[in-house]
């Protein structure tokens, strides 16, 4: 049995180690998220791909991510966090140099799936091993630094991004993961301490069974869904496109009754849904992390083939972003914490909506300052109000024991949102074939993007001052 993990306080070196692994690993997953967007264009050209294969290439990712990144939660909480963190920190930076070598489309979805695969194991891990590592007063602290430093290499991914496109080639976005890989490495081999659930550990081998079939139930739910929708434009209602729509609903059907019958040793708990306000959040989730999905998908295309930006400004245009989620997110997450989380998941959706709605009337010649950076403002401000709230209440929803899987299954929400959406939108708007590179197709579509996006927006809002309170002292997962 591995002994309890230490409670490490922020402002020991052990503590300030720990974060920033945990830090530099989430923030490689959140950056190849949405440096991609920016890169779209140019490797679309190069690559000769059509809407669908832009939407596979970020939908590959995405689907690996939300379809296992329950079962990379559960590996960690069963045969040590800092462990299977490490596993996938290598794999992702595999992967990732086999995405910056792809000679074709097929080659760099293929890629983007493994890439997905090894962040499945290493994203739950940066965020338990805080849960489980820090001293009770200090987690939430380390948590709303992690929140937003990492939603900074969300931000900082398109100007990272744009830079390395401009100046070397779209290849260079995936090879950037290799140094921080590195870095992630060395400090957790220094400072993270090991950690797992010693609920499972004292249960003996016979508990040690891994929900392979709910895993796989999982990411065939979602992979049919979306080949479903991204297929509709081009081929209609097509058997193809029908049988997959077919399999993936049964596919969930079935996943809740796999997950219902095995109990314990599911993937998923489903004693965890009798906190009403743990599936209340992870609702919640799925509709915010649409709209951000959907709107980074179509900016970055929107900047670069209408209104004539190059990838480095198109980057660029985000940067308040970056900026608000730096300075903010520890102090909403503080907020929270004195509050309750209803207040900023009520307000952050409605603002972020505003900046939305501002943003629709970007057009070709637009200026930045007048055009652009209000909205762009408007949405990270809002953004800001609901990242390090949301991430807390959800941790807080649910015994400490499940933390991995719990923040697990909210990735695995924010995930399935921004596949759904990059996966759907596209279909809603008519945009379709090689659309992207027709200047009036493309504005069309986004400014139907806009305002499906802050549709979403808005019904998060609603749901969050209907449905929403303070997490209580005690999670209402089984015991």
């Amino acid at each position: 049995m591995t002994a309890p993990a230490p409670a490490l306080r922020t402002g020991s070196a052990a503590g300030r180690g720990t974060l920033l692994a945990a830090v530099l690993a989430s923030g490689m997953v959140f950056l190849d998220s949405t440096v991609v967007n920016v890169a779209l264009p140019r490797l679309g050209a190069e690559l000769d791909a059509t809407v669908a294969g832009l939407q596979w290439t970020v939908n590959g990712y995405l689907l690996m991510l939300a379809a296992f990144v329950l079962l990379g939660g559960a590996l960690g909480d069963r045969f040590g966090r800092r462990r299977v963190f490490l596993i996938g920190v290598v794999w992702f930076a595999v992967a990732s140099v086999l995405c910056g070598l792809a000679q074709g489309t097929g080659w760099l979805v293929a890629a983007r799936f493994l890439q997905g695969a090894g962040g499945a194991l290493l994203t739950p891990g940066s965020l338990s091993v805080l849960q489980a590592s820090f001293h009770p007063d200090d987690r939430g602290k380390a948590i709303g630094t992690w929140s937003g430093l990492s939603g900074v290499s969300t931000a900082l991914g398109p100007l990272l991004g744009g830079w390395l496109i401009d100046t070397l080639s779209w290849r260079w976005i995936f090879f950037v993961n290799l140094p921080l890989a590195v870095g992630v490495v060395l400090a957790a081999m220094r400072w993270v301490p090991e950690s797992r659930d010693e609920a499972v550990s004292r249960t003996g081998g016979g508990r040690r069974r891994f929900d392979v079939a709910g895993a796989l139930l999982g990411a065939l739910a979602l992979g049919g869904v979306t080949y479903a929708l991204i297929d509709a434009p081009a081929q209609g209602a097509s058997p193809a496109v029908l049988a997959a729509a077919v399999v993936g609903v049964v596919a969930v059907v079935v996943f809740v009754l796999v997950e219902r019958r095995r109990g314990d040793t599911a993937m998923l708990p489903t004693g965890l849904f009798s906190s009403r306000l743990f599936s209340v959040l992870n609702v919640f989730t799925v509709v915010v992390y649409a709209a951000l999905g959907g709107f980074t998908f179509f900016l970055a295309v929107y900047l670069q083939n209408v209104v004539g930006w190059s990838a480095l400004l198109t980057g660029l245009a985000t940067v308040p972003m970056t900026l608000l989620l730096l300075v903010g997110s520890p102090r909403a997450g503080a907020l929270s914490a004195r509050i309750g989380p209803r207040l900023p998941l009520t307000v952050g959706p409605v603002v972020a909506a505003a900046g939305l709605l501002l943003l629709r009337r970007v057009g070709p010649g637009a200026s930045y300052w007048v055009d652009v950076l209000p909205g762009v403002a408007l949405f990270g401000a809002g953004l800001t109000l609901v990242v390090a709230p949301l991430t807390t209440s959800v941790l807080g929803a649910v015994a400490d024991r499940f933390a991995g899987v719990a923040s697990g299954f909210n990735n695995a929400a924010s995930r399935a949102g921004g596949l759904l959406a990059v996966a759907a939108l596209p279909l809603l708007v008519g945009l379709s074939g090689t659309g992207y590179e027709q200047k009036g197709a493309l504005a069309d579509a986004y400014r139907g993007a806009m305002a499906w996006c802050a549709g979403l927006l808005l019904a998060g809002a609603v749901l969050a001052v209907v449905l929403i309170h303070r997490p209580r002292g005690e999670g209402r997962a089984p015991s």
